[in-house]
């Protein structure tokens, strides 16, 4: 007996995949969609970029030495790795939602719907902005 109904959300292995690139199926869109837009979608970016970095960083605390030589050798290892996951965050987010063929304007959705009302209060005060738009706008 088989079940060939389209599961929502991944299973495991398909999780690690996707936490690290790969695309899930269509049927997923909507967890996808959650996932990197969704609320709390930088924390776990995030966490996903320093599991690997800390795992890496593991040995180096098996190795004899004081706290000091500890820090030393892993912090300035792992200090990068939190630094460019949080500047490359909506960059990685946006690749991930066109690759799953979803809009990657959804990852400053959130961040819209919090600040409509400082951009409402500015098309008051000066009227509608002119030029170009760009991700931050309305």
């Amino acid at each position: 007996m088989s079940n060939d109904t389209p599961r929502a959300r991944p299973n495991f292995w398909e999780y690690i995949g996707y936490c690290y690139g790969r695309r899930l199926p269509d049927s997923m869109r909507e967890w996808v969609r959650n996932d990197l837009a969704g609320k709390g979608a930088t924390i776990r970016m995030m966490v996903r970029v320093f599991i690997p970095a800390f795992l890496i960083m593991i040995p180096f605390w098996f190795i004899p030495t004081t706290l000091d030589v500890h820090l030393s050798m892993t912090l300035p290892i792992l200090i990068p790795f939190v630094a460019f996951s949080h500047a490359l965050n909506k960059v990685w987010r946006r690749h991930m939602l066109a690759k799953h063929r979803l809009d990657p304007g959804l990852v400053d959705k959130l961040s819209r719907e919090k600040n409509a009302h400082v951009h409402e209060a500015y098309i008051e005060r000066y009227g509608p902005r002119s030029g170009p738009s760009s991700s931050h706008d309305i």
